[in-house]
């Protein structure tokens, strides 16, 4: 059975698509299906640079043209730059690849969470200052929401915009009784910094999505959207909700993968690599609205 977005329930997805994102998830998370990067972090840790940031001094991988392109790459929750090591092993050619530690994350974790979108995207953005041409931005689950932001702070520095399977509806934000049980002081202080911080942003994403919204008809450059029709962690709902409030973007194009749960930047890599290269496109010459399509 195939998803159709024209008729399927996006909000909640159908039986078939839970249970199949079910068993994506719980495989990935138990190692038995390959949701990590095929290159090891030995391979790409000597690429590693830090911002001269001192607000929220970050740290990213960076490989590529030193002429390119710049392609800044936000990771989820809680993530880190190393999950985008085959993408940082591999540039794209006529581009540099800036594979990001989000502030709370990675080798960027000074001090606790950075709840905030706004200070995420302003430490994100310090990595395209001494970009000459607009760059690629692509964010995954809550990094898109980052690099939504950066989009609209920064509309002379974005050329082109990439959402992966990106979290972007507030509507669709809900805190687990397990997440405020985390939130415990107790509790806290048990867990690792990363999934310390990571509950930290979740628990506070919903009132940072509706700071988002209005801000969304500000992007001025086209937006690529790739979601997966399985993925039950960030619903296909949240292509629906960016769609209608892009209204000022130069051109908006949706691609679903049929079948793909959330871990789309290790289980379809070639998909997100195309997605790349026609950002890439697009920023020397931006086609009209492109039509949905399915992969």
């Amino acid at each position: 059975m195939r998803f159709d977005p024209a008729t399927d329930d996006l909000r909640k997805p159908a039986p078939w698509v839970r249970w199949h994102a079910a068993a994506d998830v719980f495989m990935t998370n138990c190692g038995l299906k390959p949701a990590r990067p095929r290159v090891p972090a030995r391979q790409v840790e000597p690429l590693r640079r830090f911002s001269k940031d001192t607000g929220h001094r970050t740290s990213a991988l960076v490989n590529g043209d030193p002429y390119g392109r710049a392609v800044l790459l936000i990771h989820g929750t809680p993530g880190s730059a190393l999950g985008w090591a085959d993408f940082v092993a591999a540039p794209l050619p006529g581009s540099r690849v800036i594979a990001l530690d989000r502030p709370g994350f990675g080798s960027s974790r000074i001090g606790g969470a950075v709840t905030s979108l706004m200070a995420q995207a302003e430490a994100a953005a310090e990595w395209l200052k001494d970009a000459e041409r607009p760059a690629v931005v692509l964010g995954h689950s809550l990094g898109g929401a980052v690099a939504a932001q950066v989009a609209a702070n920064n509309p002379d520095r974005v050329g082109a915009l990439v959402l992966l399977a990106a979290s972007l509806d507030p509507g669709l934000e809900r805190v687990h009784p397990l997440q405020r049980v985390g939130a415990w002081p107790g509790v806290s202080k048990l867990l690792p910094s990363a999934i310390r911080n990571s509950n930290e942003e979740l628990m506070a994403l919903q009132p940072e999505l509706v700071k988002l919204a209005p801000l969304l008809s500000k992007i001025r450059c086209p937006v690529l959207m790739v979601h997966g029709t399985a993925d039950a962690l960030v619903p296909p709902a949240n292509v629906d909700y960016a769609r209608t409030r892009l209204r000022g973007a130069r051109a908006v194009q949706i691609t679903w993968l049929q079948g793909q749960g959330h871990f789309l930047p290790w289980l379809a890599a070639a998909s997100v690599r195309e997605a790349l290269c026609h950002a890439l496109d697009w920023c020397d010459a931006a086609p009209a609205v492109g039509e949905a399509t399915t992969c």
